[in-house]
């Protein structure tokens, strides 16, 4: 990949149902030369689905990362058992036996529960638990909001093909092209649903790496997260804030060669405000469903409205 097949690949996982003749008006292409490279980063196995999923937030669940070096043989089939549990939904694995394992919970008491599944399966010792900030003015709370059975067969519909055109989804739900459009527009626009892609950038021959960044104790992680992505985009993919590790970061990083990531991590390092940081390399991850997906597939059966 090359920094425009980055660029395409942060604004889809941002909004995967976002046309190709507006991808192209931001990046200066024409509209033929998103759609080949959107093609290709497809058929490489880069981009493996155009996903839609309802926001974690409208079930006031929340999302943690554990992470830590681990001491199971085989190392690199972990996921495998870790998958078993429906609250996992991302797996990585970086060099050093460290892996990284994302949750989604329904609620702060399945946490304790949860840290020791991972901790069991992965056998990692000493996991660092992490619980993910949400980003900065996003809505979380969704007191007045209710999905009705028309929004989960919508979501469903688009679940795993999320570029799927109106019409088809009116189709395939059984109403008009009219009501799905005003469904979908309310879902989008109250930010109930998170339309995104499952990337795979291990597929490449690109090198992902995450940088751990120690912050001085005075340092403000909102406007330093800002300050960094200004500065180290798009080798900079995102950060991960974590609302009880306040003096972490953890950095998503790429690069074309390992000359390019010394120097940005080496740059990152002299940035004000980091007093340390470590690097991983990651050298392949794996997504998986979870119980909100499943969720949707239950509800869009069901015939009456139901709550978020």
């Amino acid at each position: 990949m090359d920094k425009i097949d980055i660029m395409l690949s942060l604004m889809l996982l941002n909004n995967s149902r976002s046309p190709y003749h507006e991808l192209a008006d931001r990046l200066g292409l024409s509209i033929n030369a998103v759609h080949k490279r959107i093609q290709a980063m497809a058929e490489a196995g880069i981009i493996r689905a155009y996903t839609a999923r309802i926001n974690l937030a409208v079930f006031k669940g929340l999302s943690v990362w554990i992470f830590g070096r681990s001491d199971a043989r085989p190392f690199d089939e972990v996921h495998t058992k870790l998958q078993a549990n429906d609250s996992t939904y991302w797996v990585a694995y970086s060099g050093g036996g460290y892996i990284y394992v994302g949750g989604f919970l329904r609620d702060i008491d399945q946490l304790g529960q949860y840290v020791a599944f991972v901790k069991g399966e992965a056998q990692i010792a000493d996991p660092v638990v992490g619980i993910l900030s949400p980003p900065p003015g996003s809505p979380v709370a969704f007191r007045e909001e209710k999905l009705r059975s028309l929004d989960y067969r919508i979501i469903r519909a688009l679940q795993k093909d999320a570029k799927k055109p109106v019409s088809e989804v009116a189709v395939e739900v059984g109403t008009s092209a009219k009501a799905i459009q005003r469904h979908l527009k309310r879902l989008i626009d109250r930010n109930l649903v998170e339309l995104s892609i499952d990337w795979y950038p291990d597929a490449s021959n690109d090198i992902i790496s995450i940088c751990h960044l120690q912050l001085a104790p005075t340092a403000d992680k909102v406007k330093m997260t800002a300050a960094l992505m200004e500065e180290f985009t798009p080798n900079l993919l995102f950060c991960m804030n974590f609302s009880n590790l306040p003096d972490q970061l953890i950095c998503f990083l790429w690069t074309n060669a390992m000359k390019e990531l010394k120097e940005v991590r080496e740059r990152l390092g002299k940035v004000e405000g980091v007093e340390s940081s470590m690097l991983n390399v990651l050298y392949t991850g794996f997504i998986f469903d979870t119980w909100r997906d499943k969720l949707v597939l239950e509800r869009s059966s069901q015939g009456k409205d139901r709550s978020g």
